[in-house]
């Protein structure tokens, strides 16, 4: 009974054996997944998924590195997307400071923009950040976000500051660095975030849990994050997967 909040099956990693992955997943006890869609052929892919899967949903959102493409016809494309019963959050969103592809504002700008279409659609949003934890808090705030919250996806900051995301109405979202041996952050807000704030994800195919790193991350994989999160914070692996998946059908709304 596990729930994979972050996972990007739409990628061109998968074209050659996505049924296999999706059946190893399943095998693995995951039983729901959000494909998230960051750009017109993602968003594309990932609406395709979300309508030939009963389990998986789709995540429709403009990703910070490419906000200097996105343009006004993709906001409302974005918009009309959101209606569709299978979309449940806007994302992925925010800020990247590692590329210098798009200019800061730019990035911030399109940022602030699918914020208040979140708002206006009542979605939560998934969040994007690198390299960016103070501007991204700055415009949370600024704009309200914690209107309709959301996720922070793959989060590497400190538990300060995911405790600071949790009172701005975010779930706080770990995937495989978790289980990395050098991983102190993760590790760390794994053990002082409550269970009840807790999510986690793949984001495959990157980011592949040990015994795995370095290699294509798939879905079935979040399984070794829950029994690291479930190691360190002393449970079992079915507490945190029954527990986290609990948290990702109340933040997406899925009964």
């Amino acid at each position: 009974m596990l729930f994979d909040t972050h996972a990007h099956l739409n990628d061109e990693q998968y074209n050659d054996d996505l049924q296999e992955v999706i059946a190893r997943a399943q095998q693995a006890g995951v039983e729901n997944m959000v494909v998230v869609g960051f750009d017109q052929a993602t968003i594309t892919k990932a609406m395709e998924l979300a309508e030939a899967y009963d389990f998986i949903y789709a995540c429709v959102g403009w990703h910070p590195v490419d906000a200097i493409d996105m343009t006004d016809a993709d906001l409302q494309w974005i918009e009309e997307l959101s209606a569709h019963r299978k979309v449940v959050a806007l994302g992925e969103m925010g800020l990247d400071y590692h590329w210098d592809k798009s200019p800061k504002d730019i990035q911030q700008e399109v940022f602030r923009k699918q914020i208040r279409l979140a708002k206006k659609v009542k979605l939560p949003i998934v969040i994007h950040n690198r390299e960016a934890t103070a501007d991204i808090i700055t415009i949370l705030k600024e704009e309200g976000a914690e209107e309709v919250g959301g996720i922070m996806h793959c989060f590497s900051g400190s538990p300060e500051t995911a405790i600071e995301c949790i009172s701005m109405n975010f779930y706080i979202s770990l995937g495989g660095p978790v289980t990395f041996k050098n991983a102190k952050k993760p590790k760390e807000v794994a053990a002082a975030i409550p269970l009840d704030k807790l999510l986690i994800e793949t984001d495959c195919p990157y980011l592949a849990p040990h015994p795995f790193r370095g290699k294509r991350n798939e879905p079935g994989y979040v399984k070794l994050v829950a029994e690291q999160i479930a190691e360190i914070k002393g449970l079992t692996a079915e507490e945190v997967a029954e527990a986290t998946t609990a948290n990702a059908k109340k933040c997406f709304a899925i009964n």
